[in-house]
């Protein structure tokens, strides 16, 4: 009796361990180029974190190239050690006035990251952008990117049509839709706020975009373990009456 519940209780665990080791080695199938917002807010200051999780093909990134919204007139690059950047500029027409009344009349249309060494496919990286965003809540922005490697070149810029989910799409382009601006009186993030803001921000879209989280594995390896307990304190009462037979 005492052999057969030591059986059952083996098989149980292993089973248990066998699913959690199928959901520990499960990833995306793929991870796209994703841009992250520190604010949404409407007239706000943001920035926004470029991540590139991987190359193309297995090939290394040599250049990402980030097309601007047409509404988005400033872009501030942050620096990238192993990067050289670089603005496209367009014209604007008609010309526009900034808030002290100064023409502006040109626009960044585009920036480009090119790698002073190619990005290895297994490793990633992440570029920042400053800007303030439109007064048009409800409204997304697209980032379409091209990503060009040593060998080939990849295209984020399919956008869903209205109704289709966004995942359905091989090579999304990144964006985010604008939300409503804070209510007058409330806190409304400064640029130095959102530098501040921006590391974590990055992780947390790298995490969505490359695989799950670290606080994920824990959840579920503390869950199998429950499992386990749970299963033993169920079988405790037989074995210790298969002991007491066995007395």
């Amino acid at each position: 009796m005492r052999t057969a519940l030591r059986r059952t209780a083996q098989a149980g665990a292993a089973t248990l361990l066998a699913a959690g080791a199928v959901l520990l080695t499960a990833a995306p199938a793929a991870a796209h180029v994703t841009v992250t917002p520190t604010v949404t807010a409407a007239n706000s200051y943001t920035v926004l974190t470029v991540s590139v999780p991987h190359g193309c093909d297995g090939a290394g990134t040599t250049k990402v190239a980030v097309k601007i919204p047409e509404e988005i007139i400033s872009v501030t690059p942050t620096v990238n050690a192993n990067w050289t950047v670089s603005k496209v500029m367009t014209d604007l027409n008609p010309p526009v006035k900034d808030r002290h009344g100064n023409e502006i009349t040109q626009r960044v249309s585009e920036v480009v990251y090119t790698a002073k060494a190619p990005l290895p496919d297994d490793l990633r990286d992440t570029f920042q952008l400053s800007l303030k965003l439109p007064d048009t809540p409800g409204k997304t922005l697209v980032f379409p990117s091209v990503q060009t490697c040593e060998k080939g070149e990849t295209a984020w810029v399919q956008v869903p049509a209205d109704g289709q989910n966004p995942d359905d799409l091989e090579h999304p382009a990144p964006g985010f839709t604008v939300t409503e601006a804070a209510k007058e009186g409330a806190a409304d993030p400064s640029p130095a706020a959102d530098v501040a803001l921006a590391g974590a921000e990055s992780d947390a879209a790298d995490e969505q975009s490359g695989g799950t989280s670290t606080v994920s594995w824990i959840a579920l390896a503390a869950g199998i373990l429950g499992l386990l307990l749970g299963g033993f304190a169920v079988l405790r009462p037989s074995i210790a009456r298969s002991r007491g037979t066995d007395a």
